[in-house]
């Protein structure tokens, strides 16, 4: 048993090693976009489709951060924090909204991302709720 953990413990930090990364370079790339958008002309002005992929690339570092300490609660608690899972998905699917050209989507596939956004908002509000409330009786 004593293997499988530690197995288990070397596969997180290697992933985490490895999100880290991804974080890293994805704000790199991040820099770079925003200061060859501000350079190109017209200078000091953004197109929309520019300042789409800029926060696209902005929501993307977000999720690496949620990511990333989903891990660390993992590592520290050995638990996923159901909270934060809820809360990258929101983000990613935020993302999704932001970037997505509403003119070349059908309208049956804009009402599911509606209600998929409307499911993890109740998700979200739920689990809130019910983790204040036993910290309320822990009181």
């Amino acid at each position: 048993m004593n293997y499988m953990e530690t197995f288990h413990k070397t596969i997180i930090t290697a992933l985490t090693a490895l999100m880290v990364l991804v974080v890293i370079l994805a704000s790199i790339e991040l820099i770079y976009l925003i200061v060859k958008d501000i350079l190109s002309p017209p200078l000091m002005l953004l197109e929309i489709d520019e300042l789409l992929d800029i926060f696209g690339y902005f929501l993307l570092i977000l999720i690496g951060v949620e990511l990333l300490e989903t891990l660390r609660i993992y590592l520290k608690e050995h638990a996923l924090n159901v909270q934060v899972v809820l809360l990258v998905a929101m983000i990613a699917i935020a993302r999704k909204v932001i970037t997505l050209d509403s003119g070349k989507i059908e309208g049956l596939t804009l009402i599911g991302i509606g209600f998929i956004i409307l499911s993890l908002a109740a998700g979200y509000y739920l689990v809130k709720r019910s983790q204040d409330e036993a910290t309320c009786k822990r009181l």
